[in-house]
């Protein structure tokens, strides 16, 4: 075995995995969570909003045991998520139609601000998005969008961004060891609902424009840092992704067909359209890239 290891972004030696050993036989009635909670006390492992990183401790932990080094306790659950409880909420179905004047000035608001205002939005997602909805691992904003006069009119979700997307990568202009440091500046749109009832052209590309220009202030204020790049895959069988197009968006690939919980290359899913929003000029900087100037294809983004 060559020390140190790198693992989950972090680098240990034979004291930290001895460190780990050490807890698994001190403590044989821990699971993993409490194992994870612990480690990451004893690390000063936290995230930049200074929460634990607790997720990626755990991962951590599955690594170190698949290498053979340590010997977890047995899954709590089976491994098998609890699905989200939705509420059942009253929504007015009524159709909103005609041009982007008569539903202006849009109200976005942050949908975990209120809990009304997030139970609307987890039940149109679970109803009303082909994918359904599940509790989001991880940092994330939630944004509830309506109308002037309160019809609601979308809902959108931006999640953990992917670990390794080639064509993402290659467009950033990142090597793996950049990726792994500066991936948190990144957030997903995992998620677009415009509600089926409504019917207003250039809706979608109008909120995103607006969205993607508050998105880094309300990140930086829930967490204590800034994004400063968006993606979004657009499953190409289903969707021309013409709305991204239109708020700037530029399209630099294909996904390869694989899914995130894909470790071993045997998953197959859609292949998607990889769409990408620079939130600022100086993106690649402040991503660990020493490149500035123009993107690929004229789009520039947001200055910040």
């Amino acid at each position: 075995m060559d020390w140190p290891l790198k693992v989950q972004g972090r680098f240990l030696d034979e004291a930290d995995v001895q460190v780990v050993c050490n807890l698994l036989g001190d403590h044989p009635e821990w699971g993993r969570t409490r194992l994870s909670e612990k480690l990451c006390q004893i690390w000063n492992w936290r995230r930049p909003d200074g929460q634990w990183k607790n997720i990626a401790c755990r991962e951590l932990l599955r690594k170190l045991e698949g290498r053979g080094l340590i010997s977890l306790p047995p899954r709590q659950r089976n491994g098998r998520k609890r699905p989200p409880k939705i509420a059942q909420i009253s929504v007015v179905r009524q159709p909103v139609e005609g041009d982007l004047a008569s539903v202006q000035p849009l109200q976005i608001v942050d949908a975990r601000n209120n809990r009304q205002d997030e139970q609307v939005f987890n039940y149109l997602l679970n109803s009303e998005h082909y994918l359904g909805f599940s509790r989001p691992v991880g940092q994330n904003m939630k944004y509830l969008v309506r109308a002037a006069d309160g019809r609601v009119l979308a809902c959108l979700l931006f999640g953990a961004a992917a670990w390794k997307v080639q064509d993402r990568d290659r467009f950033i202009g990142w090597n793996a060891l950049t990726r792994e440091t500066y991936l948190n500046g990144l957030t997903n749109n995992t998620r677009f609902l415009i509600c089926p009832w409504v019917q207003v052209k250039c809706l979608a590309s109008k909120i995103l424009s607006q969205i993607c220009r508050r998105l880094p202030v309300d990140w930086e204020r829930r967490y204590g840092h800034r994004v400063v790049f968006i993606e979004t895959f657009v499953e190409r069988q289903r969707f021309c992704g013409t709305c991204y197009q239109a708020a700037n968006f530029l399209c630099v690939g294909q996904t390869q067909g694989r899914s995130r919980q894909d470790r071993f290359s045997r998953l197959c899913v859609p292949i998607k359209d990889i769409y990408v929003y620079p939130l600022c000029r100086n993106f690649r900087r402040r991503l660990g890239v020493e490149q500035s100037g123009k993107l690929r294809g004229g789009v520039t983004g947001q200055t910040s």
